[in-house]
């Protein structure tokens, strides 16, 4: 009888409190579901946008993730990273079109779970074209077929009600969207690349469904209780992307170089450091937020730049320490680009490596061509003189001194040091500061003058 009415008064004290009780349990049965927008060109700031929405929904646990879709293409590149990071996502992504998905979107599409579209929507047209407008060689087509068929194929095959085994996503018809000579009976004609309206993605297994908006997508997802995180882009979203650009990225990595080289044959804390400190900045800092560069190497980069300054002012000569200290500068370039763990790589995107190197490679070209054209005159040019801390501080010093100034283009001396690349001669019985244009001059050699620079000779080997 006692613990009867126990209960009843427990009952009695408990009841005022149900509704709150009841709308605490249903807020912690809610799904978690993270949106986001591509509602422009496929470029670097959308490879970030979606990295970071990613992310997000891994912190927060959350049960699916709809990309908000509108676009007509873009970078092949960054598709690529994006359809990758899609693959691998643990968490189901699926695309609402609304209403177009061409090229790059279209492949990014393929990559999803489940693909949603609006009324009067298109999904196709991915063959690739280089800026004027027309279709790009054969082999960036043949690249872009192979990635589409694999995105495709990458879904598996399903049992239909006659009990065959068939492609869930056709690989034909998603290599059909890339290449006009592929012919598929009863689908698209030879000559035409395929684009698909919202009734033939759902006839040939490309649609899900006809949506009108995102929460008509959510809940064909069998999601009826949610709650929404929105991922924008912010300006340092902008920034970073822009500073991804595969064209932006090459010339911080020439400015990088380009700044190391005059430095090293200008020395002193100048334009060009400062220059190629500032490059190196811009170029790490957004892969090492993104998770791209990591910390070793960003030392490695580092080291490079020590080794390459020993070999210089330290050691006679240019040997394995100046090499070693090039080649630790360009790996680290490269590798700043790519996705991995450590120095674990397995899980970066097969084609960062190629997309890295391409960078890498056409800085390097262009600052090797420069130096061939171009020779000494930009190291010469009043500009740089100008904005040269060293040079403006010479120049100051240079009415006081005129002790050599009896030297003459063409006179020769004897290295009164090392020189290497920085070091004295004598001429006349005076000691000079010079400069070699050319690696070591060993000490006792005989020297020619070249040419007057601030208050040193640029001198060669006699």
């Amino acid at each position: 009888m006692l613990l009867r009415l126990s209960k009843r008064l427990f009952l009695i004290v408990l009841l005022p409190f149900l509704p709150f009780l009841n709308i605490y349990a249903s807020d912690s049965t809610k799904s978690t579901v993270v949106v986001f927008d591509i509602r422009e060109e496929i470029a670097p700031t959308a490879t970030r946008l979606v990295s970071k929405a990613l992310s997000i929904a891994r912190e927060a646990n959350a049960d699916l993730i709809v990309i908000n879709m509108d676009t007509y293409g873009g970078l092949v590149n960054d598709a690529d990273s994006i359809r990758y990071a899609i693959l691998k996502s643990k968490i189901p992504v699926v695309v609402f079109i609304n209403p177009n998905a061409a090229s790059a979107g279209a492949l990014i599409s393929i990559a999803c779970k489940h693909i949603y579209m609006s009324q009067g929507a298109s999904i196709g047209a991915a063959t690739v074209v280089t800026e004027d407008g027309n279709a790009a060689p054969d082999k960036y087509q043949s690249y872009m077929r192979s990635i589409m068929r694999s995105t495709a194929e990458a879904h598996g095959r399903t049992i239909n009600s006659a009990g065959d085994s068939i492609w869930i996503r056709n690989p034909d018809i998603a290599e059909a969207m890339v290449d006009q000579d592929i012919e598929i009976e009863g689908i698209t004609a030879k000559g035409k690349v395929i684009t698909f309206t919202s009734a033939e993605a759902i006839k040939y297994g490309f649609c899900e469904g006809i949506k009108n908006n995102i929460e008509e997508v959510i809940n064909a997802e069998g999601i009826q209780h949610y709650e929404i995180i929105k991922v924008e882009k912010n300006v340092i979203d902008i920034i970073f992307g822009f500073l991804k650009n595969p064209a932006v990225s090459s010339v911080l990595v020439l400015l990088i170089i380009g700044g190391i080289y005059y430095e090293l044959r200008t020395p002193g804390i100048g334009f060009p450091i400062v220059v190629s400190a500032v490059s190196a900045v811009l170029y790490f800092a957004p892969n090492y937020i993104d998770g791209l560069a990591a910390n070793w190497e960003i030392l490695l980069f580092i080291v490079g730049v020590i080794l390459l300054l020993i070999e210089i002012f330290a050691i006679p000569g240019f040997g394995v320490t100046g090499i070693t200290g090039i080649i630790a500068i360009l790996s680290s370039l490269v590798l700043g680009l790519v996705s991995n763990n450590g120095f674990d790589f397995s899980i970066q995107n097969p084609a960062q490596i190629s997309n890295a190197l391409l960078i890498v490679s056409i800085a390097l070209a262009v600052f090797i061509s420069i130096i061939i054209y171009s020779g000494v005159s930009f190291h010469n040019s009043i500009l740089l003189k100008k904005m040269s801390l060293e040079s403006t501080l010479t120049e100051s010093k240079q009415i006081e001194n005129t002790e050599d100034a009896y030297i003459s283009i063409g006179d020769i001396g004897i290295a009164f040091t090392d020189i290497k690349p920085q070091g004295k001669v004598i001429c006349q019985n005076k000691i000079v500061p010079v400069h070699s244009i050319y690696g070591l001059i060993e000490k006792d050699s005989e020297v020619k003058f070249i040419r007057k620079e601030g208050n040193s000779w640029l001198v060669e080997a006699h």
